[in-house]
């Protein structure tokens, strides 16, 4: 099996625009060094949080570029590619160019909904077509399936480049069970904030974060004291964050981390449509909570 270089703190990065709609690649690079200096581990471009749907082509190629230049292999890069049609996919990761990047984040097709036998012949012909370890990605509240445990580790034994799973079911039960029958190097990394300390107490190797784009510091730490097995410390930073968590998603993502952002100075409050930006009453909200983080 290859191995997995994402563990610990990743952070789902956001696409910060200007007030004219366009990317604002100066914000994006400081917000690249930003992660860097404050114990990020790693980094996932180009995912859900990214606001990918509603960049075009050339736009995603230029973050990537951008991104990857600027690292410089300072830091593991996770890049998301995946999509409905399994041909598709296919296609683009082999006309792909890697360069620069450390593994591929591929989320379940969306709509279709296909049967478990589905899911594992989808995720098979990924795997074969891949330069690069895999990552699956679970998410059934946006997809609307749900990768099955046993599909997860049918996968996880058959092909030794997929190499984790992040798991965003909300199915405590599913994921202590693919925990339990993995094999030898295959990890589970959370995609719920809210349940970091959950999945990491259970043997989780770590998150893909989106509350981290505005606290990576605060984040690492807790992530971290989970590493080393200090549960109870770990325990009280989740507590001070717990609010924030499901203030990042009242009104969408990554409208809420982009409220966040903003509060500190980071970024414009600016997303694409079909998202807006958070109500008053959230931003207001958020605001207070990372003031008094502060």
């Amino acid at each position: 099996m290859k191995e997995n270089k994402f563990k610990g703190l990743g952070i789902a990065l956001i696409t910060p625009f200007k007030t004219d709609g366009s990317i604002d690649y100066e914000a994006l690079l400081s917000l690249v060094d930003f992660h860097m200096k404050s114990g990020v581990d790693f980094l996932c471009i180009l995912g859900t949080t990214a606001e990918t749907p509603c960049l075009t082509r050339e736009e995603k190629q230029t973050i990537k570029q951008t991104i990857v230049k600027h690292v410089g292999g300072r830091m593991p890069i996770l890049m998301g590619c995946g999509g409905n049609c399994t041909s598709a996919v296919a296609e683009e990761i082999k006309m792909t160019d890697w360069t620069g990047i450390d593994g591929i984040l591929s989320v379940c097709p969306m709509y279709n909904k296909p049967s478990q036998e589905g899911l594992y012949q989808h995720y098979r012909a990924i795997s074969e077509a891949s330069p690069l370890p895999v990552v699956l990605y679970n998410v059934p509240g946006r997809t609307g399936v749900n990768l099955t445990a046993d599909t997860t580790l049918r996968l996880a034994y058959d092909f030794p480049n997929i190499v984790a799973i992040k798991e965003a079911s909300g199915k405590i039960d599913q994921i202590k069970e693919i925990l339990e029958k993995r094999p030898k190097g295959f990890d589970v990394i959370s995609g719920d904030d809210s349940l970091t300390l959950t999945v990491m107490k259970a043997g989780g190797c770590g998150i893909i974060s989106v509350v981290g784009n505005a606290i990576p510091a605060e984040f690492s730490r807790m992530v971290h004291l989970m590493q080393e097995g200090r549960l109870a410390e770990a325990k009280i930073i989740n507590d001070e964050l717990f609010e924030l968590y499901s203030l990042m998603f009242i009104d969408g993502n990554p409208s809420g981390v982009k409220s966040a952002l903003h509060s500190l100075g980071r970024i414009e409050n600016v997303v694409r449509l079909p998202l807006v930006p958070v109500t008053e009453r959230t931003d207001t909200r958020i605001a207070e909570i990372l003031k008094n983080l502060a």
